[in-house]
């Protein structure tokens, strides 16, 4: 079995080919060639832990990722989203790889993001916003700027000293305020735990592209009316509408004819953004073939480098 630590998987996973292999995946999923379960958890009374198994036929890949969501770890030494992802032969089905798959959830959800942005956001968007201060607001505002060449981008979050650091990092600018931010913006990411939204339908310009991957089993990232009004675009209708720990809050209520999925976007099977004033959102779960695409590119980077270490059980 090929062991491979986040160092490993660091160096194997190339960021642009993410977001291509991402797009496979969704069209395998949209088109039911996919076996994707949806997620299921246990809970701890201070976290959960959840499965997602996954075969994408599209990158021959038959895996499943472990991960923890603990909320109680936001700024300490250890992120609220932790994760291993096993690989198993998809023939026989013996456990052939064992890799971490924390910096995996962070990059393809990011990497997600920025894939919907790449379908939807006007192409002369150059004001990006990300709400957020977390793992997840830098991968955001460095995947995104891969799709569109951002201008200005605004970093705000409920804690100025921490929006003020991640700015700097990136060569941002701190807002005072998720509204702040938002205002003008032509592509927001909601990247946050919150339980009342952080993204209002009244601040948004027309014509913007909105990203949320921000998870409350308590509460939403998106305004209601925001999601009313806007073409909402998703990874899977039967996930993001399923119960916690697999759905979305901020699309409760919703009726299913109103989701389109990215790939059906992709096969051209549904249309994309149809106007330049459009408001167009993407709500984003994570799904199970993400991790698949992701760790599939993984494992061959790491056979055709020799990356990794064989152990036996």
């Amino acid at each position: 079995m090929l062991v491979l630590t986040r160092d490993d998987v660091e160096a194997l996973l190339d960021l642009d080919a993410l977001l291509d292999a991402l797009a496979e995946a969704f069209v395998d999923l949209s088109e039911g060639r996919a076996s994707m379960p949806q997620r299921v958890a246990a809970f701890s009374g201070h976290g959960l832990l959840g499965t997602m198994p996954a075969y994408l036929p599209s990158a021959g890949i038959l895996e499943t990722k472990l991960v923890t969501l603990f909320e109680g770890n936001a700024g300490t030494e250890l992120p609220t989203h932790q994760a291993a992802i096993a690989v198993f032969d998809p023939e026989r089905g013996a456990m052939i790889a064992l890799m971490d798959g924390t910096y995996i959830t962070a990059v393809r959800t990011a990497a997600g993001s920025a894939l919907s942005a790449r379908l939807l956001a006007r192409e002369d968007a150059c004001v990006l916003a990300v709400c957020g201060t977390g793992v997840q607001a830098g991968t955001h505002a460095r995947a995104v700027s891969r799709v569109r060449a951002f201008e200005e981008i605004r970093i705000a979050g409920r804690d100025r000293a921490k929006a003020e650091a991640l700015a700097s990092e990136l060569g941002a600018v701190a807002a005072d305020s998720f509204e702040e931010s938002v205002r003008g913006a032509d592509v927001v990411c909601a990247t946050t735990h919150a339980r009342d939204p952080v993204v209002r339908h009244e601040w948004l310009k027309p014509g913007v592209h909105v990203t949320s991957v921000g998870v409350n089993p308590e509460g939403a990232e998106l305004e209601g009316r925001l999601v009313a009004d806007a073409a909402v675009f998703v990874e899977s209708r039967d996930a993001v509408l399923a119960p916690f720990p697999a759905g979305a809050n901020d699309l409760r209520g919703i009726a299913a004819e109103r989701l389109t999925e990215l790939g059906e976007v992709l096969t051209g099977k549904q249309p994309g953004r149809t106007n330049a004033e459009q408001v167009t959102v993407y709500k984003s779960v994570g799904v199970g073939v993400m991790d698949a695409a992701a760790a599939a590119l993984v494992m061959r980077a790491a056979a055709e480098r020799g990356a990794g270490r064989e152990i036996e059980l």
